[in-house]
This record gives C-alpha cells, structure tokens and sequence, in this order.
C-alpha cells in the first residue's frame, strides 16, 4: 500500500474519531439532554459543565484533548513529516466541529486544536495555554484562547529567531512555511466554526456585523453572558 493511501486513510480516520462526540452522548444518556439545546448550545467540555457536572466534563476535556493528540502521534508513528501530522491534527479538528454524526453541527473544536498543538510543539502549547488562562477570570478566555492559537503561527514562522527556535523545539528549517501554513489553517478553522454556528433566535436581536464580532471574539450571539449560558428550550429556541 502506497504512503499516500495510508495517509488519505489516516485523514478519514481522524475525521471520524474528531466526530465521536463525547459530551453530547454523556449528557444525553445521563442528564437526558441535548446540549445543542442548552446554553452555549456548543457539543464540548465548558457547557457539559454548566449543565451537567464538572465531573462529568472532565473525560470530554480529556477525550477532546486526546482526539489532536492521538491523531498526531499516529501519524508520527507512520513516519509522515511533521506538516502531514499537522493535516492529520487539522482532519481531527474538522471532525470535531462538523461531525457526520451530529449533522455537522458540534463543538467548536478548542480543546482538539490544543491537543493538535501539543503533539506538534508541546513547549509553545504549554506556555500560550497558560497565557490564555489570564483571560479566566475577566470571562475572555474565549478571546484569549484564539489570540494564542494564532500566536502559533506567527511563533512557528519565526522559528529561526530565539526565543521561538526554544518555544518550537529547533528551527524548523525547510519545513517552517509548512508550518505555519498548518497552524494558521488551525485558526481558522477555529474562527469559522465560531462564525458560521447555525442562527440561535437571539442571534436576531443584534446586526449581522454585532453578531460575527461577538461571536469571533466571545464566542456568543450577544453580549450578555449570562443570558447566553443560561438558556433552556423553553426560553429558546432549540438550535436545529
């Protein structure tokens, strides 16, 4: 078998084991609900924990993790190029927020795109995830977390440059416009999730360039937090 049919194989396999949708099949068979009905309406960690248990969000946030990390690793254990484990990563992610088996329509794929960077770069993933956590308690973690999942790209195109070459591991040499070529399309697909989540009834209330603003940036249709994390079906209308 070729390496590229293995390669192309790997990167159905990520995509299916990205769609594997944890939180949502743990609220479903133990709280009875559907969390794209439930505050955030996102299939992942943060709202399993507003609306079931932190317990019970703790194997998601794992599991989440997991999905970017094992898809790299196996795509290392392959003998694919560092860039090639990055498209793998990048097939996880997708698969994560547009699974086949929610009718595309999930999560926002943060925790997988964390796991993806960890197996690719663990030292510039452990520091930007601590930077991000500065945006906790302001509730702009959201925020944040995008700003540092970008600053992985700009990190890997100056991988030559000390402080990065550290951050990175080594200079990336031949393989840097890969790189970052890999890490911005994790962005990406990150802030398109967030722009393109299907209409909430209160994503109405605001103007078209309000909406992609707040959603970009906080990850809701609207400003207000609380009314946006504490939504229920019989105050809303269930996202389709």
């Amino acid at each position: 078998m070729s390496d590229w049919l293995i390669f192309f194989g790997l990167l159905i396999g990520a995509y299916l084991f990205g769609s594997i949708p944890l939180a949502y099949l743990l609220a479903k068979w133990i709280r009875g609900i559907d969390l794209r009905e439930y505050g955030s309406g996102n299939v992942g960690f943060t709202n399993v924990a507003a609306w079931t248990s932190k317990w019970l969000a703790l194997p998601v946030l794992i599991f989440d993790v997991g999905k970017g990390v094992l898809a790299v690793f196996v795509s290392r254990w392959l003998g694919f190029s560092l860039p090639l484990q990055g498209l793998v990563g990048i097939a996880a992610v997708a698969g994560h927020n547009w699974p086949i088996f929610l009718n595309f329509n999930a999560g926002r794929g943060l925790l997988t795109t964390i796991g993806v960077v960890l197996a690719l770069v663990p030292k510039a993933a452990g520091v930007l995830i601590l930077i991000s956590f500065v945006g906790i308690p302001f509730h702009l973690l959201s925020l944040t977390s995008l700003v540092c999942v970008f600053m992985v790209t700009l990190i890997s195109w100056f991988s030559t440059v000390p402080p990065f070459d550290w951050l990175i591991g080594a200079s990336l040499g031949s393989e840097r416009l890969a790189m970052t070529l890999v890490f911005l399309v994790l962005w990406l697909v990150t802030a398109i999730r967030r722009i393109t989540v299907p209409p909430s009834s209160l994503s109405k209330t605001v103007s078209p360039s309000r909406l992609v603003i707040n959603r970009l940036l906080f990850d809701r249709d609207i400003q207000d937090r609380e009314a946006w994390l504490h939504r229920t079906p019989g105050r809303e209308k269930p996202i389709q």
